[in-house]
C-alpha cells in the first residue's frame, strides 16, 4: 500500500506526485523523491523497480522479506534492511524495514510494523537544511527512528528481569520462575538478532570505505552506531544476568530437593529404628525374655517412643526436619 510519494527540491517540499511521474522528477537537478510503502505487494515493488531503476536482487530480497539486517551496495545505490522491534503486550513484534537509496531518491517499505514513520518525514521537512543533504540523511533519519525505538524495549526487558530476580529467593514453585527466565531470554535473542548485524553494517558507513552517497553524512551514521553499541552492550548484560539467574534458580531447586531428601531420610531413619525394635520383640519364641512379664509391653512401647523422640530431636537440631 502506498503511504506517500513526495518530491523535494533544495530540501523543500514540492508536493505529492503520482507514481507514474517519478521517473520525470528524479532527473531534475537537486530533486529528491521519497516514497513510503506499507506491506508492499509484488506488483508495487515491480512498479517501483521500473520507476527508480532498482537492482533486481535488492527488489527480490524486499519481496521475499525476513532478511537479516544488512546494508548492501549496488553500484551508486544502497539497499538497507532494518528490523523493527515493538512491544506487543508481553511479547515482541518483529518487523522489517527495507530502504532503497539512490542519488536522488529514497524508497522505504515496511512490513509487519505497527508504527509508521510519519514523524520522521515531518522531522525532515522541518529541517530543510538537513534534507538538502540528500537521500543519505533520509536513510539516517529512518534508521535513527528505528534504533530509538529499541530503547523502550531494552528498558522493558530490564524491568521484567528485575521482577523475576525478586522472585528467585521467594519460597514457592521455582519452575514458574525458570520458565519466565527462558521466555525473557528468547525476547533478548530477538532483540540481539536485530541489533548486532545492524551495528556491524552501520559501522561501514562511518569508517573505512564509505559509499559515495553517504560521504557527507558519516557523522550522523556514527551517532547511530554509538546508539546501537550502547543497546548491544545492554543486551549482552541482560543475557549474562539471565544466565546467572538461571544458574541461581537451578541451585535453589537443587537446595529444595536436598531439603526434601533430608526430611525423607530423617523420617525413614526414625521409622526404621521403630520397625527394627518392634520386629525383634515381635518374634514369638517361647523362651523370650519378658515375654510373659506384666509390664513388658508398656516398657517396649516406652523404649520405642523414647528412641524415636530422641532421633527426632537430633534431626531437628541438625535442621534435617
Amino acid at each position: 500500500m502506498l503511504i506517500n510519494c513526495v518530491a523535494y527540491q533544495g530540501g523543500k517540499k514540492l508536493g505529492d506526485i503520482p507514481v507514474v511521474d517519478i521517473s520525470e522528477y528524479i532527473v531534475l537537478p537537486d530533486c529528491l523523491v521519497w516514497v513510503a510503502l506499507n506491506d508492499a505487494e509484488p506488483a508495487e515493488l515491480e512498479e517501483m523497480r521500473h520507476e527508480f531503476g532498482l537492482h533486481e536482487l535488492a527488489v527480490e530480497d524486499a519481496r521475499a522479506g525476513h532478511q537479516r539486517p544488512k546494508i548492501e551496495e549496488y553500484g551508486n545505490s544502497l539497499f538497507a534492511v532494518i528490523h523493527s522491534v515493538e512491544l506487543e503486550g508481553d511479547a515482541l513484534r518483529l518487523g522489517e524495514v527495507d530502504v532503497f537509496v539512490g542519488e536522488n531518491y529514497v524508497l522505504s517499505t515496511r512490513s509487519r510494523c505497527q508504527q509508521g514513520f510519519a514523524d520522521v518525514r515531518a522531522r525532515c521537512e522541518r529541517e530543510p537544511h538537513h534534507l538538502k543533504q540528500g537521500p543519505a540523511f533520509v536513510l539516517y533519519a529512518l534508521m535513527d527512528a528505528v534504533v530509538d525505538r529499541y530503547f523502550p524495549v531494552v528498558d522493558a526487558l530490564e524491568s521484567e528481569l528485575d521482577m523475576i530476580e525478586e522472585q528467585i529467593f521467594v519460597p514457592g514453585p521455582q519452575r514458574t520462575t525458570l520458565e519466565r527466565l527462558y521466555q525473557l531470554k528468547r525476547k533478548v535473542v530477538i532483540l540481539k538478532h536485530a541489533v548486532a548485524p545492524l551495528m556491524e553494517a552501520v559501522g561501514k558507513l562511518d569508517g573505512g570505505r564509505v559509499p559515495p552517497i553517504c560521504a557527507n553524512t558519516t557523522e550522523y551514521f556514527r551517532d547511530v552506531h554509538d546508539h546501537l553499541h550502547r543497546i548491544n552492550t545492554s543486551v549482552d548484560t541482560i543475557r549474562d544476568t539471565i544466565s546467572t539467574a538461571i544458574q541461581v534458580n537451578l541451585s535453589m531447586i537443587s537446595i529444595d530437593e536436598n531439603n526434601v531428601n533430608k526430611r525423607l531420610a530423617a523420617w525413614a531413619a526414625i521409622f526404621a529404628v521403630a520397625t527394627g525394635m518392634v520386629g525383634v520383640w515381635g518374634m514369638n519364641f517361647e523362651h523370650m525374655p519378658e515375654l510373659k512379664w506384666k509390664y513388658g509391653y508398656p516398657l517396649a512401647l516406652t523404649i520405642v517412643a523414647a528412641t524415636c523422640s530422641y532421633m527426632y530431636y537430633r534431626f531437628k537440631k541438625s535442621r534435617w526436619l
